[in-house]
């Protein structure tokens, strides 16, 4: 009987050179079942596949280690590591507020509030300058297209609806809207309110046609690309009245000129801000809003009487067509206050289009423009011989015919014989020859008379700025008199010689209307700040040219210019009114040459007379029709502000009868 097999028993491998030894019980290898012939013996291990054994000879082949490519991975893999490590602590920890600042700033969009800019406004309310809201009407062209509108002929068909609309050409707008690719472009600028509303109501009844008409049919809403941007617009109501004191604002919503650059700063105000989170392009509504609101700027009080300034735009535009002159000025000013009620020039221009506008009428000539004044400036040399003490009114003056003094000849504007005249007479009738021999009284020498002429000329704003600050106005010219060349010690007495803006003849008048004390010009009135605040101007600055007698007696000489036969300025008479002014007419300096070329023909003066309240400038420069005389010129223009300005402040006529002073003497009497 056969002894049972133990199943812990396992075979040993075969080695090599045969078969392993058979051990008792146990059959040899060869006669053992085959594998899958009868079951495994309990506890035996299937056998695992055999590796190949080298051929006799051969050399044994062995496995590479994996240890050195799994190190040279594990220090890529660190070094990656580590480099993100580095990384992150540099993002969070170093450059941390960094990182923070640019996320907020992708995150968080800032809009600008722009501020509403101030108005400017005449002395009692009324809007000179403002701002309106106001739309630039664009396209998206790609939305006329054939295949959106299934028609052909969408972009003509909108332009027909819009060029009388928009007041734009038809062909132009066609070309515009004919451009199937463009997503934008802009059709008008600058369009006011009701404009847009006239373009959304159209759009509306193409709309309600469009739903009504069959799905094949041609759309004829033609207007569906059409949009509006706003935005705020500066309008001046009054178009050009007053364009050189207001200036205009440029495109950049900046003022470009006038009072808009001078006061630019306080008009702006000062823009606000609003900061809001994004997500995609699109406003978080749940997020933080942060809002800065804007500032408005400052509404400006002007000194301008917007009647005042109308009567007088129209009076010097019209005399400067007449006349065909170059261009034209016209002061008036309020005498006890120094306020200018009008600053009108002509030509003007419209500032609410600036760019349609001719160069050369920007800006604001009557202060920006200096020449030679003429006889108007004789008051000045009348008041320093009244002041000195040297002449009265009823000094006797002989005038010949000539004069010679250094290298020349001097005349008066007509040729006479031997005038007798008192000094009354040579301010009448506007004597060349008798101003100079009355101021050469002033000094025992021509040079000391020279200074004491020209200190009275800088008392009076002569070569000085006039106080205004205004953008491109000109301080005129005076040379210092030791300076005066032969000639100019005796043009400088009667206007020649010496040069000065409008605004600063103008204030020679006011100073002796205001009984001899000068007050700067000035424009502004007041201000309103945006918490409804109104704040008065500073009061303008003052200074004592003359006595007020030798001011009351230079009015009263004045008004024998205007009110005797002999005088040259009887076409500036006011019915009921006491006048008071002088004729001027001098030799123009050609700005393009620098040569005299025409005349500068002036009036000045003021009224009443005696109670004075208004003082008018007028002067044209370079008339070439019809007389060029001050007195024919521009005494209707003075006449005819002063009436109108009289009678918009309600100043009264005083009633009294001028003294009347005589202007000739008989010889040996």
């Amino acid at each position: 009987m056969t002894e049972p097999r133990d199943p812990r028993r396992v075979p040993r491998p075969a080695q090599r050179g045969g078969q392993p030894p058979s051990r008792a019980g146990r059959p040899p290898a060869a006669k053992r079942p085959a594998p899958g012939r009868g079951a495994p013996r309990p506890g035996a291990r299937r056998p695992g596949p055999r590796t190949p054994r080298p051929r006799s000879g051969a050399p044994a082949l062995r496995l590479g280690s994996p240890r050195p490519r799994l190190r040279l991975v594990s220090l890529g893999l660190t070094l990656i590591m580590l480099i993100f490590v580095v990384r992150l602590f540099q993002v969070q920890a170093v450059d941390a507020g960094a990182f923070a600042a640019k996320a907020n700033e992708n995150r968080y969009v800032p809009v600008k509030l722009a501020a509403e800019r101030g108005a400017l406004t005449d002395r009692n309310g009324v809007d000179l300058a403002t701002t309106v809201d106001a739309y630039d009407i664009t396209a998206d062209p790609s939305l006329l297209a054939p295949g959106k509108t299934r028609t052909d002929d969408a972009p003509q068909r909108a332009a027909a609806l819009l060029a009388p609309i928009l007041h734009e050409d038809e062909a132009t707008l066609a070309r515009k809207l004919d451009q199937p690719k463009a997503r934008y472009v802009l059709l008008a600028r600058q369009q006011t309110p009701q404009v847009w509303k006239r373009i959304k109501n159209l759009r509306k009844t193409l709309d309600a046609k469009a739903a009504a008409a069959p799905r094949s049919a041609p759309r004829p809403d033609v207007l569906t690309g059409i949009f509006a941007d706003k935005h705020s617009k500066r309008l001046y109501p009054n178009k050009d009245l007053a364009s050189g004191v207001l200036g205009f604002v440029n495109g950049a919503g900046k003022g470009g000129g006038g009072l808009e650059a001078l006061l630019n700063k306080q008009l702006a105000g000062k823009d606000g801000k609003l900061v809001y989170a994004q997500s995609g392009g699109r406003r978080v509504p749940t997020a933080d809003t942060q809002e800065h609101p804007a500032v408005p700027g400052t509404d400006v009080e002007l000194t301008l009487d917007r009647d005042i300034q109308w009567a007088a735009q129209q009076a010097i535009t019209d005399q400067v067509a007449k006349s065909g002159a170059d261009r034209g000025y016209v002061v008036v000013q309020d005498t006890r206050t120094g306020e200018i009620l009008a600053l009108a020039n002509a030509p003007a221009f419209d500032p609410n289009d600036v760019a349609k506008s001719d160069p050369e009428a920007l800006g604001n000539a009557a202060l920006s423009d200096a020449f030679e004044p003429g006889s108007t400036s004789k008051v000045m040399s009348m008041a320093a011989v009244l002041e000195e003490g040297v002449a009265t009114p009823s000094t006797r003056v002989t005038v010949p015919n000539r004069l010679h003094r250094g290298d020349r000849l001097f005349a008066d504007d007509v040729d006479h014989a031997t005038w007798h005249l008192t000094l009354n007479g040579v301010l009448a009738k506007s004597s060349n020859i008798g101003t100079i021999l009355a101021t050469g009284q002033l000094g025992r020498t021509q040079p000391e008379a020279n200074q004491v002429l020209y200190s009275y000329l800088r008392k009076f704003g002569i070569g000085k700025p006039t106080g205004l600050g205004f953008p491109g106005e000109t301080d005129g010219i005076l040379a210092k008199p030791q300076d005066w060349n032969t000639s100019q010690q005796y043009t400088i007495p009667f206007g020649q010689g010496l040069s000065l803006n409008a605004v600063q003849a103008a204030s020679v008048y006011s100073t002796i209307a205001n009984g001899g004390e000068r007050i700067a010009p000035t424009l502004v009135r007041g201000t309103t700040g945006p918490d409804g605040h109104y704040a008065p101007a500073p009061r303008p600055a003052k200074n004592r040219v003359v006595s007020p007698k030798t001011a009351r007696t230079l009015a009263t000489m004045l008004e024998s210019v205007v009110d005797d036969e002999e005088g040259t300025g009887a076409k500036a008479k006011i019915d009921g009114y006491r006048v008071g002014g002088k004729t001027g007419t001098s030799n123009r300096v050609d700005p393009k040459t620098g040569r005299y070329r025409g005349y500068t023909a002036s009036f000045a003066g003021f009224a009443p007379a005696d109670k004075p309240r208004i003082t008018v400038y007028c002067a044209v420069q370079n008339p070439t029709k019809g007389s060029y005389f001050g007195g024919q010129v521009c005494g209707p223009i003075y006449q005819q502000v002063m009436a109108f300005a009289l009678k918009t402040l309600q100043v009264p006529p005083t009633g009294a009868q001028p003294p009347r002073l005589p202007v000739t003497f008989t010889p040996g009497q």
